[in-house]
């Protein structure tokens, strides 16, 4: 058998390959929980792989920081951003955020998601839900769950929510795509310069321009939207930034609807390759929610993110230097065999379920209720009407090392 090399943390194609990068995790945090790579494009770092070290570096935000390195990213692109932005992260969000600058911007679009406002959108959700299921039953008997559905049900849902107009929702996606599937072959950008970095910063030129617009729309005709919120928001009684409040945009059109679409899809794969879970929902639709929860855990979209060590410290007993970085691996914490039993079983009544794909802490995921209320309600509608479901290829995964899941899920079905 050919072993996974840690430096294979650095390929995109590893995490479409669910199989392979589940045994390398697997088998880091049974040897080598806190593992030094050196990749050739990259700057070093450490791969963290256990759910409690993962959580204890989320939960202490003072050494372990994200900024300036939240993402990783080829040296060359972080140098490109630099050069072009002004900050190797090309962008100012709550994720590259510390302190009390991250605790005051969060709150900007805190009261939004609250789980007392979410509930506000609760009708708006499930009207969308049940557009997009007689969507699917209009396809007649097959269709790209992925490519067809799962794709566009959370990016309305997101649209509606920040007050994005419907005509821009193609161009949004496109966007989405080229910025985090930006490695894969079928998600590339292929109309602009040859190397990776200045693609990649065309497509974030494509946002700062479409969104530096929606700011100067947003101040001169305000709506009750969130769009509206970023746009006229203040910190200490002082606008924020024209670059910060273009990547709050950014933050929330992309993550904010990609993440839950992969969850879409992985969470209908998940069941199709486990019918007696399938089954059990349909028949007790009050386990959706749990439901949810397991999808979640079994897909976690978000493959990791960095922090950097102010001082001095040491993790799992390995010394780790000020100003080194450590990349938290969230697939692995959500397998991990000593908080998760039988973890790579897909169980829709899993209970607890402590999985760590909104992340933790003070950097916590600040749309999961939305996310969840989108997951449960898409579900509640498609599971009563479906009679048969069964794959009709080959699922595929995008290659991307940050955010990724399904591009392709062929099914076939049949409805009522």
């Amino acid at each position: 058998m050919i072993m996974t090399k840690v430096e294979e943390l650095t390929n995109p194609a590893l995490f479409a390959d669910e199989d392979r990068l589940h045994k390398l995790f697997t088998a880091l945090r049974k040897d080598t929980p806190v593992c030094r790579v050196e990749p050739e494009e990259y700057r070093p770092f450490w791969a963290v792989t256990r759910y409690e070290t993962i959580k204890d570096i989320e939960l202490d935000n003072e050494q372990f920081l994200s900024n300036p390195r939240s993402i990783l990213r080829p040296t060359e692109v972080e140098q490109a951003a630099l050069k072009a932005f002004g900050t190797v992260n090309a962008l100012e969000m709550l994720v590259n955020m510390d302190g009390e600058r991250h605790k005051k911007m969060r709150r900007i679009g805190q009261n939004w998601f609250s789980p007392k406002n979410i509930s506000n959108l609760r009708g708006n959700v499930e009207q969308l839900a049940k557009t997009m299921v007689n969507q699917m039953a209009s396809l007649g008997s097959e269709c790209d769950f992925a490519a067809d559905i799962a794709m566009y049900y959370p990016l309305r849902v997101l649209m509606a929510t920040l007050g994005i107009p419907d005509e821009d929702e193609a161009f949004i996606l496109k966007l989405t795509q080229q910025l985090f599937g930006g490695e894969d072959e079928d998600m590339a950008r292929t109309d602009g310069e040859e190397t990776g970095a200045a693609t990649r910063n065309e497509v974030l030129r494509d946002f700062h321009t479409y969104f530096g617009k929606l700011i100067e729309e947003k101040r001169a005709n305000p709506k009750d939207d969130l769009a509206t919120v970023i746009a006229t928001a203040e910190v200490d009684g002082e606008a924020i930034s024209h670059l910060e409040a273009i990547s709050y945009y950014v933050l929330t059109a992309t993550a904010g609807h990609d993440t839950t679409s992969h969850t879409l899809a992985g969470g209908m794969r998940a069941l199709i390759e486990n019918p007696d879970q399938l089954r059990l929902l349909q028949d007790n639709p009050d386990l959706i929610p749990a439901a949810v929860d397991e999808m979640l855990r079994w897909v976690t979209p978000v493959k990791s993110f960095v922090r950097t060590a102010k001082d001095d410290c040491e993790v799992e007993g390995v010394k780790i230097k000020a100003g080194e970085s450590l990349a938290l691996y969230y697939p692995s914490a959500n397998r991990d065999e000593s908080i998760f039993d039988e973890p790579f079983t897909f169980d829709v009544t899993r209970k607890p379920n402590r999985h760590l794909a909104f992340g933790f802490g003070p950097h916590v995921c600040l749309g999961m209720h939305l996310a969840k209320m989108e997951l449960v309600s898409f579900f509640q509608e498609l599971l009563p009407r479906l009679d048969s479901i069964e794959l009709a290829g080959e699922p595929q995964v995008a290659k991307a090392i940050f955010v990724t899941g399904l591009k392709k899920l062929p099914i076939k079905f049949t409805m009522s």
